[in-house]
């Protein structure tokens, strides 16, 4: 059942792609890797960044005003008109993230549907497995419309998403088709292990046909958001104004090559 297994892990996969990722808000791809550790909140009275550990804890930006951990900081005419921007390119940013990470977890779970048409022989036990589907599909919905699309970017977000709608749904159908693997191979009758490859390699295609042209489009979605992540990371670093340390202010981050590479190792690969 290596096929079918494969498949699971790819429609998980797929949510998990999604470039909002667990940890903190990442744009990744092959020649970019931005991110930030900061919760990100966008208001109409202005953005905060705000994170638990290290300093600054807190950047407010609005209309080219600049507050940092609770005190006023004082910038130029030329810092104003950067962070006005910044504040743009970050309010114009979250909403497509938001669109992007609502299609992710589209794919991810219109992948889990076709593993439950394929599998699920009793017409009671195919209702019961997409009833719970579509009420884990509807719950990831609202977490992504309740956070992102409401402006605001929590740390583990993403990740207690997986774990708890996805992780879930995943669990559900890995257990059902299992328990089928299982009794085909004790009753030691062939035709109906050949019979459960047989919709294994078919599964395999459907996801193929059904999912992956979806994923690629939804992949350059998120590569383009890298010129404006890197416009944020080129503004943040033509500021003129310094934090107490006489550093600059680094709301976002170009992360080494080798996060990069760390991450293509987990990311799901097409077949």
């Amino acid at each position: 059942m290596r096929t079918l297994i494969l498949s699971l892990a790819i429609a998980t996969g797929l949510v998990l792609g999604a470039p909002a990722q667990a940890g903190g808000l990442h744009v990744n791809h092959e020649q970019c890797n931005f991110g930030t550790d900061y919760d990100v909140l966008v208001k109409p009275e202005g953005i905060t960044f705000e994170r638990q550990d290290g300093k600054p804890g807190s950047v407010f930006m609005h209309e080219g005003a600049l507050r940092i951990d609770g005190r006023d900081v004082a910038v130029s005419a030329a810092d104003a008109s950067r962070l006005r921007e910044y504040e743009g390119q970050v309010r114009s940013l979250l909403p497509e993230v938001a669109s992007i990470a609502r299609e992710g977890v589209d794919i991810g779970f219109d992948a889990l549907t076709t593993v439950v048409a394929s599998f699920a022989d009793d017409p009671a036990e195919r209702t019961r497995l997409m009833t719970e589907l579509n009420e884990q599909h509807r719950q990831a919905l609202t977490k992504v419309d309740s956070g992102l699309g409401h402006g605001e970017w929590r740390q583990h977000s993403v990740e207690d998403l997986m774990e708890n709608q996805v992780g879930n749904a995943v669990e559900s159908l890995v257990s059902t088709v299992t328990a089928k693997a299982v009794k085909a191979a004790l009753s030691g009758d062939q035709s109906q292990v050949a019979a459960l490859e047989a919709r294994a390699d078919s599964l395999d295609r459907s996801i193929d046909q059904q999912v992956d042209a979806r994923a690629d489009k939804l992949s350059e979605r998120a590569e383009a958001l890298c010129p404006r992540m890197a416009r944020l990371d080129q503004l943040q670093q033509q500021f003129e104004f310094r934090l107490k340390d006489g550093s600059r202010l680094a709301l976002v981050d170009h992360q080494p090559e080798h996060d990069n590479e760390a991450s293509a190792k987990t990311k799901p690969q097409t077949r």
